[in-house]
């Protein structure tokens, strides 16, 4: 604190503003690139935050400006989105949602910040807790999925995975929850579109996972581009300085989003550059990520009468506490290592986590595990490597990820391949070579879905199928298979709909993007040496009118009844998911029995399984409650814990919950999924 304020005693205004505006380098591409990067600027006081720049050399060169070079000699916040790794790359975060396991969430967690770290980061622009149950909207890719328990999990393990005990610590970086709040939302799932929505489905589903980051000590947050209900989240007074600051008791570090300031002006809520400045600085926003609306409109702002210059200190002293606390006054180069990179130990993380985080979709007579050794491997996603990233691969190079067909044989199969088709063009002359590989082939496995850049920020897609001609190639094998099992492995970021591909396939597993060690972790599935234990973070729609889609939907007074057509239903498709949150295969053969309640002053909940089946597997249970309140209508299933166990063959357990009583009478809910008819049940 003495530092603190010390160094505001001395600051002039333009440093005070350089402290409250972070510009981007040109090593990654997250934005329209507006404001140039300048070492000048950092030398005068003038910027005193960086993103996108990575690297030991790279960074401590920087830093070295601005502690040894300017005035201050104020060290820099250095950010970088690391969302599923740095250069390691783990599945993406829809992908180990799917795990429902925060050991693990917060295991990659902490590779990560080590190597942020290592590349001389102090700040990470992760985790993303948007809640999002429309897949139309292309980051659903980045988020924890549909539900908010398990987004408030999430958001406690992947804030301790990179901030640990201490952010003083040289393996740590601050992390930054984002996008505060409901951008997962948004309309239509078009990008960058506004949001509306009840203060009841705000407060229940979309804030909770910003409260959990709060409570684990969240360094920064991120508020979203969007409005909600009309009011811009980077100037929402309400939201920002009454929820988060004052309900959530939140002190850090708020950063807006990529030019978001400057963007109040395209919100028609802001005249000029002077009047967003002031919006944003009043309603909490400490940092100006790359649009100079800080630097350039507080000036004025200031000479109006739009903000106080007590407003601008309150801001600049937060950013200084939260590089005190991250030691860059004691030592400003304890980040940055020359050894920085995958590593063997990292690597065979990356494996198990994406190996686990496969979700069987399907497995028809149990083709899988494969006892086939003569493979034809066809799709565009056979031999895509770099695709594996997905979205947002942080800093891994595409030479460092294995593809599948790498993978398959690098586990001894015979493999033969053709992609057949593009992952997006029309072009269908390669489908006829790649049939040729079925004829002598014992399986043949498809690879279809996006490519990597299908998904992501700006990235929303109306149509929800197989992008290009994959679908022709996949029908014309279909009918060329005669007999053959046809397995396929859909890459995406998101739930595709498609119906018809499931009803025609053998097998399917749901890779999502998964990783640098994607081939291998696929093969490892496939062979069996690995059952798959991933589980659907967000419910698979069969057609996008059925958009958003999730289990926690309220009965409504006309409830689906088959029997009465006045009743909520499609009178074109079923109302159920393709496949339910929750859903998914394993090697083995779980069976769930005695489920009970031991009352007392927390409810503890216990379930019996046993694996009937011939392999070691592991299952996910869901605990959900469906609770009974005057006036108010509850959703039909609200998840309330999740468990894991893994049992040899014959192997049996129990798994346990402990919750609050609730204050009304409700019934209790235990299953693989969230079907209904999947669970078994008790009143309580």
């Amino acid at each position: 604190m003495e530092r603190t304020d010390r160094l505001l005693s001395e600051m002039t205004l333009a440093e005070k503003l350089g402290q409250l505006t972070m510009i981007a380098a040109d090593y990654a591409v997250t934005g329209p690139v507006i404001t140039p990067y300048s070492e000048d600027a950092i030398r005068s006081g003038a910027i005193g935050n960086l993103l996108n720049l990575y690297g030991a050399g790279a960074t401590q060169r920087i830093q070295k400006i601005a502690v040894e070079e300017s005035r201050l000699g104020i060290p820099l916040l250095l950010g970088f989105d690391a969302l599923h790794g740095q250069r390691t790359v783990f599945p993406i975060p829809l992908a180990e949602a799917g795990l429902f396991d925060p050991v693990t969430w917060e295991a990659t967690a902490r590779i990560a910040a080590d190597e942020c770290a290592g590349d001389g980061l102090n700040m990470t622009f992760a985790p993303m807790l948007d809640v999002s149950r429309d897949p139309r909207w292309g980051r659903i890719a980045e988020s924890p999925g549909e539900d908010p328990f398990v987004a408030c999990t999430f958001a406690r393990a992947k804030t301790h995975g990179f901030q640990s005990a201490s952010l003083a610590a040289p393996h740590t970086v601050a992390a930054c929850a984002k996008h505060f709040a409901a951008y997962g939302a948004v309309t239509a799932g078009r990008e960058y579109a506004p949001t509306d929505m009840s203060d009841v489905l705000l407060r229940e589903t979309y804030l909770p996972p910003f409260e959990a980051a709060v409570e684990a000590g969240v360094a920064a947050i991120m508020p979203a581009f969007t409005d909600l209900n009309g009011i811009p989240l980077t100037a929402h007074v309400p939201l920002l300085r009454d929820v988060l600051r004052g309900e959530f008791g939140f002190d850090g570090v708020i950063v807006s989003d990529y030019h978001a300031i400057a963007e109040l002006l395209n919100h028609g809520v802001a005249g000029d550059l002077a009047e967003a400045a002031a919006l944003a600085l009043k309603a909490g926003v400490d940092i100006d990520m790359m649009s100079d609306s800080y630097r350039l409109g507080l000036p004025e702002a200031l000479q109006r009468n739009l903000v106080a210059m007590d407003e601008i200190d309150a801001a600049v002293r937060r950013v200084l506490l939260l590089k005190e606390r991250l030691g860059l006054f004691q030592d400003p180069y304890r980040r940055g290592r020359a050894d920085t990179g995958v590593t063997v130990q990292s690597r065979a993380l990356a494996r198990a986590v994406a190996a686990r985080t496969l979700v069987l979709l399907k497995n028809a007579g149990n083709v899988l595990p494969l006892a086939a050794r003569k493979i034809a491997v066809l799709g565009p996603l056979a031999d895509a490597g770099g695709e594996m990233r997905g979205p947002w691969g942080g800093a891994g190079r595409p030479e460092d990820c294995v593809s599948v067909l790498q993978g398959l044989k690098d586990a001894g199969l015979d493999v033969r391949h053709a992609p057949g088709v593009a992952i997006d063009e029309s072009d269908v002359s390669g489908i006829a070579g790649a049939l040729d590989l079925c004829a002598d082939a014992d399986a043949i496995l498809l690879c279809l879905g996006e490519a990597a850049l299908m998904s992501g920020e700006a990235a929303s897609r109306a149509y929800l199928g197989l992008p290009g001609r994959q679908q022709d190639l996949a029908d014309a094998v279909f009918e060329k298979a005669a007999g053959k099992p046809v397995i396929v492995v859909l890459f995406s970021g998101r739930p595709l709909a498609v119906p018809e591909l499931v009803s025609r396939a053998h097998a399917m597993l749901a890779a999502w993007f998964p990783g640098c060690e994607a081939g291998h972790a696929i093969a490892d599935v496939l062979i069996g040496k690995v059952s798959p234990s991933g589980r659907t973070p967000v419910s698979w729609p069969r057609a996008v009118g059925q958009v958003p889609i999730f289990f926690g939907e309220r009965p409504g007074g006309r409830p689906f009844n088959p029997k009465d057509h006045f009743t909520s239903h499609y009178s074109d498709v079923d109302n159920t998911p393709l496949f339910p949150f929750g859903h998914g295969l394993s090697y083995g053969d779980f069976e769930l029995s005695n489920l009970r309640v031991e009352a007392g002053d927390l409810l503890t909940v216990k379930v019996d399984v046993t694996n009937r089946g011939a392999r070691v597997a592991e299952e996910t249970l869901f605990l959900f409650l469906n609770q009974k309140k005057p006036g108010v209508t509850r959703p039909l299933l609200e998840l309330k814990d999740f468990g894991k166990i893994a049992l040899p063959p014959s192997g049996q357990g129990t798994v346990t919950w402990t919750l609050p009583r609730p204050a009304a009478p409700a019934e209790l809910f235990v299953g693989p999924n969230a079907a209904v008819s999947s669970l078994l049940s008790l009143s309580i």
